[in-house]
């Protein structure tokens, strides 16, 4: 059996030598591409300049598996074979890893994974903003075991501030920027167990307006800033977008109250959004979604803006400050898109947090702008099989199973997509896999996905960009990105002014194009298969 699977394996990899573009069959195209790597990285200076503005863009769920497949995605989506493209996180210099275990899991959480690379401290799983003395949903382990975030560093320093998310502003990531709480789903006060206010504990919602002066807020969680019952404006009708608040206080008003005397506006749709002018607008809170903003492959354009809308939108308000400015982006939804084990939906939300990069790149400069991409966690998400080279990233595997039935490249250890039928796996020879819809198969039997804990990648470019590099705790981040910009305890930074130099040379990136014909796909896989089920 073993020798037929080989033999099996050798005509998969003989039928996908086709696919190769005839430049990739000459020797001199690797050693060319490599030799303009070489020297990329040869001619790299160190950018040793105080950081004036900080980005910070996370991917929720992004492992490096989700990055590679999305890099794949993108490319497909550009009529490229894809494994050769070249995304914008690709182009930065510095690669490092973070470990993201917790304090007590090995595999983590967003609130947890957040304080560690938001505040530089780990702690436990479902806490946000507190020290691994707090203990999730014990309201009385809260007080004294604050740990402040970096956005609230670079604000003390006289930098604006801002988050953009694609969930709610109030969710996991965002929130260990500006808010302490033993439990990551106190959105509101209505989530509070009733000991929680006894002990003078306060919800997510109400800390985003007392705890930090935020210049820019868009996301979503229009619901948890309203009083019961509010009708939200967009679904009238639908009582879950209603307001949630017991205490009934509107805290989108009182925001607003707080705001004046400033230019501070408040919008809740793409219109109202485009009409903000970013060079006389000092605040802006921008919430699109009762909850979570919708898929990127569901968003109604006419009414939500895109990832790299926003984007723009808070770095052009934030720039206006001579001190400069600190912004967390989140691609949230790529987690949840994971957890659901639509691999469509998560990939799809990768590619526009990419979208994002390079609209953040575009519009600052790298001498004095440090930029991090990088992820909380990974997913139980695996790329394999033996795919030809342009295979759709969301196709299926040309080699089938010793059940004789086909499976996706990409699969998940656990999730929702677990179904055995009398005794065996679906078969989804008939079934469109790249829908946006389709569960991918997994492995053990979950309602919902879960994380991963392996290391998650760490790129970086501009000043002090180099600290970066490396093995570190997911903590080390924000230590790097203050003392990279002199915020916080560690000025040593400030105490001398590097003479100017050159941006670092850009890597040189390559990208081809071929393009596959449908028949031809289709042609070779009909012989791939019916091969493998005459040697099975």
């Amino acid at each position: 059996m073993e020798t037929l699977r080989l033999a099996a394996v050798c005509v998969l990899l003989s039928a996908g030598l086709t696919f190769a573009a005839v430049e990739e069959e000459n020797p001199e195209f690797w050693r060319s591409l490599a030799r303009g790597d070489l020297e990329a990285a040869l001619n790299r200076k160190l950018n040793t300049n105080v950081a004036k503005n900080i980005m910070l863009f996370l991917g929720d769920g992004m492992g490096v598996t989700t990055i590679t497949a999305a890099r794949i995605l993108k490319g497909q989506l550009q009529n490229r074979t894809g494994e050769e493209t070249v995304m914008t996180m690709d182009t930065f210099p510095y690669v490092g890893l973070a470990k993201v275990y917790t304090v007590d899991f090995q595999i983590p959480d967003s609130a947890a994974t957040a304080t560690a690379y938001l505040c530089g401290v780990k702690t436990n799983l479902n806490v946000l903003g507190l020290s691994a003395a707090g203990r999730n949903g014990v309201c009385r382990t809260q007080k004294g075991n604050e740990v402040t975030s970096i956005l609230k560093w670079a604000k003390d320093a006289g930098k604006s501030v801002g988050i953009v998310t694609t969930t709610r502003v109030q969710h996991a990531t965002p929130a260990a920027s500006y808010a302490h709480s033993a439990s990551r789903k106190w959105y509101s006060d209505s989530d509070l167990p009733p000991g929680a206010k006894l002990g003078g504990c306060t919800d997510i919602a109400s800390q985003l307006l007392n705890n930090t002066d935020i210049d820019v807020i868009i996301g979503g969680g229009r619901k948890y800033m309203t009083p019961k019952g509010t009708r939200d404006p967009e679904y009238p009708s639908d009582l879950g977008a209603q307001g949630q608040r017991s205490d009934e206080r509107n805290l989108i008003n009182e925001w607003l109250k707080m705001k004046e005397g400033k230019v501070a506006r408040y919008v809740w749709n793409r219109t109202d959004f485009d009409a903000v002018d970013p060079e006389t607008t000092d605040y802006l809170m921008a919430l699109f979604e009762p909850g979570d903003l919708r898929f990127e492959l569901e968003r109604d354009p006419a009414l939500d803006p895109p990832l790299t809308e926003t984007t723009e939108k808070a770095i052009r308000i934030l720039r206006r400050n001579p001190n400069g400015f600190f912004l967390l982006v989140e691609g949230g939804r790529i987690d949840q898109g994971h957890h659901a084990s639509r691999a469509s939906m998560a990939l799809h939300e990768a590619v526009a947090l990419d979208n994002a990069v390079a609209k953040g790149l575009e519009l600052t400069n790298e001498e004095e702008t440090l930029t991090l991409v990088t992820a909380d966690h990974s997913h139980a998400l695996s790329f394999n099989g033996y795919p030809f080279r342009g295979n759709s990233i969301l196709g299926k595997s040309p080699l089938y199973g010793t059940d004789m039935l086909p499976y996706t490249t990409l699969m998940y250890g656990n999730g929702p997509g677990h179904k055995i039928i009398n005794n065996k796996r679906p078969d989804i020879r008939k079934v469109d896999t790249k829908s946006k819809d389709y569960v991918q198969q997994a492995a053990a039997p979950l309602e919902s996905e879960t994380h991963g804990g392996e290391d998650v990648a760490v790129l970086s470019r501009g000043p002090m960009a180099h600290l970066l590099q490396g093995v570190h705790e997911q903590s080390y981040l924000p230590h790097a990105m203050a003392y990279a910009a002199c915020i916080g305890p560690d000025t040593r930074h400030c105490t001398h002014t590097p003479p100017p130099h050159n941006a670092a040379a850009a890597r040189a990136a390559h990208t081809h194009t071929h393009t596959l014909g449908p028949a031809l796909l289709t042609l070779l896989s009909v012989i791939t298969v019916a091969t493998l089920n005459t040697l099975h």
